[in-house]
Formats: structure tokens, C-alpha cells, sequence
């Protein structure tokens, strides 16, 4: 993932990685995880994009 440009959108959003756990359906962990490089499952990287807009690949780190 690339973290940088995921602190960017929340930011945008105006998002807590909490707000983004709950509006995505995913645990605050697996947010956390991937906030400290941890690549997500498919399914949670596209929850996670679907709440900031983005396709799920302009979130991947390429």
C-alpha cells in the first residue's frame, strides 16, 4: 500500500482511521495494520478505497 497517499485521502476525507474502520466495515486493527505497512486482504483493500473514492490499484505502492 502506498501509506503516503492513503494519510493523504483520509486527510482529504477528513477521516480518523477509526471513521475509516467503521465506514468500511473492517476492524480498527486491520486499518492500523495496514497504516503501519502491512499489505490488507483484497477485500478489505477495495472497502477501504470504496470510502475514499479511489480505484483500489491507486492504492497500491507501484
Amino acid at each position: 500500500m502506498d501509506k503516503k497517499k492513503l494519510v493523504d485521502l483520509l486527510a482529504d476525507k477528513g477521516l480518523t482511521q477509526v471513521e475509516l474502520a467503521k465506514k468500511a466495515g473492517i476492524s480498527r486493527t486491520a486499518v492500523y495494520g495496514v497504516m503501519k505497512g502491512r499489505n490488507p486482504t483484497l477485500p478489505t483493500l477495495g472497502k477501504i478505497a470504496k470510502v475514499l473514492g479511489v480505484k483500489p490499484s491507486e492504492l497500491l505502492d507501484m
